[in-house]
């Protein structure tokens, strides 16, 4: 499992992270903090070292390790910080991701007849309140499934008249690519939201794709 990432700036407020949670199982995290430039870049670093210090106990209790996650970052930022997160835990002896969706953009999963399947909002933003309610899906997925996660970056990309990128078009270029490695076809979608717009980028692109084998 590979993810790619294109930053907008030198520094910014995306994140993405592949975590070894042990017993055949691997936790992919995204993210995006608020605001942009340095400001931005230091809040993602604190819920790096959060996610990367708790991490421990996410594979039994992922409640509590998002829980905690959250309360860390709630008392080490200022009032107004937050950030979306996706968290799964891939269980690969039973071939299922559980996650929690917390404000972010929906995960994809699309399967080899090219049915999509969406992982939608389980909770709200992580930051914003020291008591946070959120809850854990569950997702099955089966040999050829292709997992993709993203940024706003890679949807709200605009074109020269104004037209974003949007979610039909990723699915658009993940169905596309979809027979190349994890880690061409991430970066195959990111030069496709490069060339569509060729401006100077305002946002990081950020996108992780996993594939069940």
């Amino acid at each position: 499992m590979l993810g790619s990432a294109c930053k907008a700036r030198q520094v910014g407020g995306d994140y993405f992270d592949f975590l070894d949670l042990g017993q055949n199982r691997l936790g992919l995290v995204i993210g995006d903090v608020s605001g942009k430039g340095i400001a931005a870049a230091l809040l993602m670093a604190n819920l790096q070292a959060n996610l990367r210090s708790q991490c421990a106990g996410a594979c039994m209790h992922p409640e509590l390790f998002l829980q905690s996650v959250n309360r860390l970052f709630f008392e080490n930022t200022v009032d107004s910080a937050y950030a979306s997160l996706f968290f799964a835990e891939y269980d690969d002896d039973s071939r299922r991701i559980r996650y929690a969706n917390c404000g972010h953009l929906s995960g994809l999963v699309l399967h080899p007849d090219n049915r999509c399947q969406r992982l939608e909002s389980t909770g709200t933003l992580l930051g914003l309140f020291p008591k946070w309610e959120f809850s854990i899906a569950e997702s099955e997925l089966t040999p050829g499934d292709l997992l993709a996660l993203y940024t706003d970056g890679v949807t709200e990309a605009s074109s020269d008249d104004g037209t974003e990128f949007g979610e039909e078009m990723l699915l658009e270029k993940l169905l596309e690519h979809r027979d190349l490695s994890c880690d061409d076809l991430a970066r195959a979608v990111a030069e496709d939201v490069r060339k569509f717009s060729p401006h100077e980028q305002h946002d990081d692109i950020t996108l992780i794709v996993a594939r069940c084998k």
